[in-house]
Parts: C-alpha cells; structure tokens; sequence
C-alpha cells in the first residue's frame, strides 16, 4: 500500500495526482488519492512541481501544513468510515457532513483528534486508543460553530 520511505511515499501521491488529472487508468488507491487532491486546488501546484514536491519541508513552528500529511489524514478518515472502524465513526462523519454542508469540512474537524490519537499511540509505544479517539471524535461533533 504507501512506502514507509518519504520520498517514495510522496511519489505514490504525484504519479496518482498526475494520472488522476489526466484520465490515465487509476487503482482504487490512485483513485483515493487524485480524489483528495482534486478537493485541495491550493496543492495542485506544489504536486505539479516534483523535485519541489518530494524536497519540500514544513514545519509546524513556522505555521506550515504539510500536504502529504494532511492529505494522508483525509485518506485515513475516509478508510475509518468506510469500515465503520472505531465503531460510531461513520455516525459522527455523518453528523458533522449534516452541520457543515461538506463531507471535506466534517474531515477537517475530524482530523485533530485523529492526529492526537496517533501520536499518542506513537509516544507510548502501543496501539490507539479507540475509545478515547471517538469520544474526542464525538466532543467536536457536538460543539457548534
């Protein structure tokens, strides 16, 4: 599935971006991928530029987003509500596609508690907490704004 490599991983999003946009034959994870891409016009430019692309850096304190990142994190969503894993995931997907208008928009509010529960699991050592991710999941489905 993705490389563990950065660059390679990279690469797996530009030749998906690059035969997405161009009609070229896809996989059902190229086609995961270009779909991610199509919804985020402000990457299009960077993923069009590979050397920059696979070389680019971002760094939190600067108040840089890194793109792979946060495309990865849509990727990861999608996956979770697809299968319904944590179970009530896709119900807050659901709830939060209601109140905002947007399947892109539920994602994004859905997407700190996702990289909460990840580098929790990362710091300690083990595996993510399912119960405390979706009771944070359902904290922000709940809050209004």
């Amino acid at each position: 599935m993705f490389s563990s490599n950065r660059n390679e991983l990279r690469q797996q999003y530009l030749d998906a971006w690059r035969k997405y946009r161009d009609g070229e034959p896809v996989t059902p994870l190229e086609s995961m991928i270009g779909e991610v891409v199509a919804e985020h016009p402000e990457y299009h430019t960077l993923l069009e530029d590979p050397d920059r692309a696979i070389d680019a850096d971002w760094q939190p304190e600067d108040g840089s987003t890194n793109p792979f990142l946060h495309m990865g994190l849509h990727l990861a969503l999608r996956e979770q509500v697809a299968t319904d894993r944590p179970a009530g995931i896709r119900a807050v997907h659901e709830q939060l596609t209601r109140r905002t208008g947007s399947h892109l928009e539920a994602e994004h509010r859905m997407m700190d508690p996702l990289a909460e529960a990840m580098w929790e699991a990362q710091r300690s050592g083990g595996m993510p907490d399912e119960r405390a991710y979706l009771k944070a999941l359902r904290k922000v489905a709940s809050r209004r704004g």
